[in-house]
């Protein structure tokens, strides 16, 4: 099921003609994909104490729109698989339920030391509550 947030665009997203700059699309991936985990159970504070990171080691956007100053937009997102090392997350960008922008980060775990690592029992169940559910 997906994870849904609201955002309101401020000014500074937006580049000289008020229309959202691409790659702040990637941040909105960004804030649901971290809102989404929270709720499930795992935030990335928990994570890095914890001595885990997870950065992203692919990323894709499809723009079919632009977002504006002062858009209320909708963000989504929801796992789409998960295994030993890694996640992949399916995320969209939506206003008034019109789809601008879709796409997708995968995410490797690493530890401390920067080397790649199996993400814990807990991390992955708590993935596994974010999953479509077509998937759980």
């Amino acid at each position: 099921m997906y994870h849904e947030m609201s955002y309101r665009v401020p000014y500074a997203d937006t580049d000289q003609m008020g229309v959202v700059y691409y790659a702040n699309y990637l941040e909105y991936f960004e804030r649901s994909r971290t809102e989404m985990l929270r709720e499930a159970g795992l935030s990335y504070s928990t994570m890095e104490k914890m001595g885990y990171f997870l950065p992203v080691s692919e990323a894709y956007c499809k723009y079919s729109g632009s977002a504006h100053y002062d858009d209320l937009l909708t963000f989504r997102s929801v796992i789409e698989e998960v295994s030993r090392v890694k996640v992949k997350i399916r995320s969209e960008v939506l206003r008034d339920g019109k789809l601008l922008v879709a796409g997708f980060v995968t995410l490797g775990c690493v530890n401390a030391d920067f080397k790649i690592s199996r993400l814990t029992p807990e991390m992955i169940e708590c993935c596994k509550k974010c999953m479509a559910e077509e998937e759980n």
